[in-house]
């Protein structure tokens, strides 16, 4: 009666008192073999398990060889598969995705992993159909997922994807949350996508080019443009500074677009870049961004049936976007052909160019035109069909402007389109266009040689009578954003824009310089006039006591893209007229800063304070085209928390650090003009202030003792 009692599962094995060992894996072991149908009353004791192997599979991995071995010769994920079949509660699902992200997260030996992946055991656990609506069972699903490709390289690429079957599970799995609502499952295919492409295996680059990158790539540019009329939507919502935090999740998620699209490109994976190149181009970056350029009231549309050319978003909204573009991507056929249809396309010619084959057609008016549409069919029923297909075999076909990657042999070179600026297209338009029309090997009605000063005179006074911006509506909207007559808003971006494009190395430097941009010259007698002019207009105008209209964040970016193209390192090559006009501006700035100095008894200590701050915190382009609150129209109340060389002064403290601000940056600019160094700011030197604790000297100073009579 007092005998000892069985184990409750009937079994004469007892729980080791060392649960690092391999007697323990045996106890576990024996608990899945008795308990493989799940209920109730196993249900904790299942979920205990499997956290306890786990465990001890990390630690065999590293201590002892044959735990693992025990492991296989079980085949214990036969066990974990069973369980997943089995409708389960949700806190078994996840304890086993947990286990799997722990156990393949901790393992260290090459061997171990293989044996592990072998039997093809983990690819069927990555289709079993879970429960995605749980939100917990969905992010250890994606987070193994995640763990499983920071496994991927050349040897064990071949666990995942079958080149017999052409399938690819773990691939096709991930992708189809691209668009998730949560922003870390998105991360985490991102990194995933990342993490295969970078596997250098020809059979397996050609499946995720010739099976998943059209329709992956083109889903993901439709959610990015939809993600950028969103944006473009709060912007025009949002005129009292209200949304703040969302815009500001708009702007933020719209960089990590770009920044994934450029580590996509940087890999360097030419056939890949080629689907996505087309894609970009011709469905999101042309169609929506630049095309918006001369919409200034156009509206843009969230309904996804409008799948017409139509859709646009705000001029303002484009510039900030397209700063961003040129300010990230690198990759020359997409920042080339976006320069080149900025510089010298229309709307004209960007409609009647045709779109590549890419998998998604639209027929607009008479032809296939570029357009932000969407795909014909979502990409989780794009996979379903790659799924359908696996093992037929691929049926060679070309594809136009891509790589035949089933023709090794064959090199087709990526080739970007000529300037339309150049002879090659003069053919093509009519009489009136091709005297509009400059070489850019021969730019007279753009440029001013600085040679004599009659020559001088005489190529200023032409360039004015016969420059024209007519046959170019986007750069002329670029230029036109320049105009500060009732606020900076627009000109601000406009100036990035220009910034970015001179600064981005991926744009050819003969696409540059055909319409003068001397950005990335080194010799720079030759250069835009106008646009010259119209930076020297902004300077002007924020020096005038009664406009505040211009903030100095605005100013501080028109003489950075004047330094950029007239500046050298050794040498200025602006023109006497124009740095008359610079110094100028730069006395006037002095004029109004002494209207300020006579009423303000803190305006040395302002002074110095302002100097010192626009020294430690020099201007970042990037950075600055990273604040969403740029978007919003200009304010000039502090308490949106905009820094304050960001939005317009309020009140006269404000208006005094302004004018000491615009002071100080017209000077600088004037200094690096004429090469010369600051001598005489700031006007505290540190090292002449006599610090707490220095010992005074004062046998080297005479002193005087006078008495004074009155």
């Amino acid at each position: 009666m007092f005998g000892k009692q069985k184990n409750w599962f009937g079994s004469s094995y007892s729980k080791p008192k060392n649960v690092h060992s391999l007697e323990n894996l045996r106890y576990l072991h024996h608990v899945l073999m008795k308990n493989a149908v799940v209920t109730d009353s196993n249900r904790s004791l299942l979920v205990e398990t499997l956290r306890a192997i786990s465990e001890i599979l990390i630690w065999g991995d590293q201590n002892d060889s044959s735990v693992f071995d025990f492991f296989l010769e079980k085949n214990m994920l036969v066990y974990f598969l069973k369980i997943l079949r089995q409708k389960t509660s949700r806190y078994i699902c996840v304890q086993l995705l947990q286990t799997l992200n722990i156990l393949f997260e901790n393992i260290r030996n090459e061997t171990s992993l293989y044996y592990l992946l072998s039997n093809n055991h983990v690819n069927s656990i990555i289709v079993h159909k879970f429960d995605f609506s749980d939100e917990e069972v969905l992010a250890y699903y994606i987070s193994f997922l995640k763990t499983l490709s920071l496994k991927l390289n050349s040897h064990t690429i071949h666990f995942f994807y079958n080149e017999h079957t052409n399938d690819f599970a773990l691939y096709t799995e991930a992708i189809k949350f691209f668009n998730h609502s949560e922003s870390m499952v998105r991360i985490a295919v991102r990194t995933l996508t990342l993490n295969v492409y970078k596997v250098d295996d020809e059979a397996m680059q050609t499946y995720i080019r010739n099976k998943t990158a059209v329709p992956y790539f083109s889903n993901l540019v439709w959610f990015i443009g939809n993600h950028v009329l969103n944006l473009d939507n709060c912007v025009r919502n949002d005129v009292d500074h209200q949304s703040k935090d969302r815009l500001s999740t708009l702007v933020a998620e719209h960089l990590d677009h770009l920044h994934y699209v450029n580590d996509i490109l940087s890999l360097g994976i030419v056939r890949l870049n080629d689907v996505l190149t087309d894609h970009l181009l011709n469905r999101l970056f042309i169609p929506l961004y630049v095309d918006s350029l001369t919409r200034n009231n156009g509206v843009g549309s969230l309904d996804s049936k409008q799948q017409d050319n139509h859709t646009h978003i705000s001029s303002v909204v484009s510039l900030f976007l397209l700063s961003q573009v040129f300010l990230i991507l690198k990759h020359e056929p997409i920042v080339s052909t976006l320069a080149d249809i900025i510089f010298n396309g229309n709307e004209d010619t960007v409609a009647q160019q045709p779109t590549d084959i890419s998998g998604i057609e639209c027929e607009i008016l008479n032809g296939k035109l570029r357009a932000f549409v969407a795909p014909e069919i979502s990409l989780e029923q794009s996979m379903e069909k790659v799924r359908e297909s696996a093992g037929t075999p691929i049926q060679s076909r070309r594809r136009p402007n891509y790589r035949d990657v089933d023709s090794p042999t064959e090199k087709i070179e990526y080739s970007i389109p000529e300037p339309m600026g150049s002879s090659s297209h003069s053919d093509s338009k009519d009489t009136d266009e091709k005297s509009d029309t400059t070489d850019s090997n021969q730019p007279v009605s753009l440029v001013v040689n600085n040679c004599t000063d009659e020559e001088k005179s005489l190529a200023a006074v032409t360039s004015k009578t016969e420059m024209t911006l007519a046959n170019r509506p986007y750069l002329a909207s670029i230029f036109t954003a320049l105009k500060c007559a009732d606020s900076d808003y627009s000109a601000l971006f406009s100036l990035c824009l220009l910034y970015a494009i001179g600064s981005n190395q991926g744009i050819k430097r003969s696409l540059l310089e055909s319409v003068c941009l001397t950005n990335q010259s080194e010799n720079k007698q030759y250069y835009n006039m106008m646009l010259i002019e119209k930076l020297i207009t902004v300077m002007s105008q924020a020096c005038q006591y009664s406009n505040t209209k211009i903030r100095p964040v605005t100013l501080e970016m028109s003489t950075l893209l004047l330094e950029q193209l007239v500046c050298s390192d050794v040498h200025c090559y602006l023109q006497d007229m124009h740095l008359a006009c610079i110094e100028g501006a730069k006395e006037e700035s002095n004029l109004m800063l002494r209207n300020f100095y006579k009423g303000d008894e803190l305006f040395l200590d302002m002074f110095e304070d302002e100097y010192q701050s626009m020294k430690s915190r020099p201007l970042n382009v990037e950075y600055l085209m990273m604040d969403s609150s740029l978007l919003l129209p200009p304010t000039a109340t502090p308490m949106t928390g905009i820094d304050f060389i960001k939005r317009l002064p309020s009140g006269e403290l404000e208006r005094s650090r302004r004018a000491i601000r615009v002071f100080f940056l017209l000077r600088n600019h004037s200094l690096k003009l004429r090469k010369l160094q600051e001598t005489q700011l700031p006007l505290t030197k540190k090292q002449e202030l006599i610090l707490i604790g220095d010992k005074l000297d004062l046998s080297k100073f005479i002193v005087t003792v006078s008495n004074t009579f009155f």
